[in-house]
């Protein structure tokens, strides 16, 4: 192709964990559509390519580890979008490729909306499309079906992964829950990341489940994604798996500590329960203990969840936002 051929590019910049892409899709999306003669080239960690497809109508993945150095070599960007955040980190690395138009929210050469702490992140990037007149719908957010085979069809996910103490719920809990679904019936799997195996395997051997039950490190993440989508049932803190199940509509028992399911929850409309305390949350989510809020959920509670999510057999839909319930835990 020569030059004169070649497609402007539209390069997004999302340098960050998976939750993090998921919650971008309708912005994602809605950028595809107002711009179809564009090449969308999306700026973010290469471990997340598997992922892409499901999104749909992204032309190519540039391999983007974070922010501490320039974007690899892209040539002219004719629009750069700011998905990442309102720092000064990321508006370099999208001025440093000079493109020819800029979006994000509102900072010095950025027109834009002002940044707003309240909105739920599916809802804040709309937002910053519709300011700049693009058209995007945040009920936009499921994902295609995933083309790698089911590692697990019908399984109980208990994933006991969280990139931070913050959101860790303990192990021993986690163990209840798992031993008594087994022993209701449910096909147990407890997931998670390489580096969580060891926790997964110590939840695992406490429910008295057998190894092969601990798959934590063992899939690949687009397995993952279809084994979510195949599941009965996610249980989870505020994690990927949780954002995989709401993309997916697979009911799912989503653990809060130090962040707000007003910003980070599942929809509203979806199978999905939310467990957490608002009233004892300190919310700092790099910190090494468990947040008070997750802490306040007991076994008890997500197994009560998944008996309300079971008794709706995948018709009734419950609430995903928080609401009153004894003992300062809120569903």
């Amino acid at each position: 192709m020569s030059a004169s051929d070649a497609k402007p590019v539209l390069l997004v910049l999302r340098a960050l964990k998976l939750g993090d892409l998921l919650v971008a899709v309708p912005a994602l999306r809605g950028l595809r559509r107002a711009f179809p003669q564009h090449e969308l080239v999306l700026a973010a960690a290469s471990w997340l390519e598997p992922i892409v497809p499901l999104i749909g109508g992204i032309n190519r993945l540039l391999p983007t580890p974070g922010l501490d150095d320039p974007l690899p070599p892209l040539g002219p960007v004719d629009v750069a979008v700011n998905l990442h955040g309102k720092g000064i980190e990321s508006r370099t690395r999208l001025e440093e490729l000079q493109p020819a138009h800029r979006l994000g929210h509102e900072a010095k050469g950025w027109p834009g909306p002002v940044w707003d702490d309240t909105l739920h992140e599916r809802e804040r990037w709309v937002r910053l499309l519709r300011w700049h007149g693009i058209a995007a719908d945040a009920e936009d957010y499921h994902l295609a079906e995933p083309e790698a085979s089911t590692p697990a069809v019908g399984a109980t996910i208990v994933h006991v992964g969280a990139a931070y103490g913050s959101r860790q719920w303990p192990v021993e809990r986690f163990a209840a829950v798992a031993c008594q679904l087994a022993s209701d019936g449910h096909d147990v799997v407890v997931t998670g990341g390489a580096a969580d195996r060891p926790r997964a395997q110590d939840v695992t051997t406490a429910a008295g489940l057998a190894e092969s039950a601990c798959v934590a490190g063992e899939w690949a993440l687009d397995e993952f994604a279809a084994a979510v989508r195949a599941a009965r049932v996610v249980i989870t803190a505020d994690t990927s798996a949780a954002h995989l199940a709401s993309a997916y509509r697979t009911p799912s028992v989503v653990l809060f500590g130090p962040a707000a399911p007003e910003q980070w929850g599942p929809p509203a409309d979806g199978p999905h329960i939310v467990l957490t305390d608002a009233a004892v949350r300190r919310g700092d989510p790099f910190a090494a203990e468990p947040d008070p809020a997750i802490l306040a959920v007991m076994p008890g509670h997500v197994l009560d969840a998944v008996a309300r999510l079971e008794q709706g057999n995948g018709v009734e839909r419950l609430p995903g936002r928080a609401r009153p319930r004894a003992g300062g835990v809120t569903r």
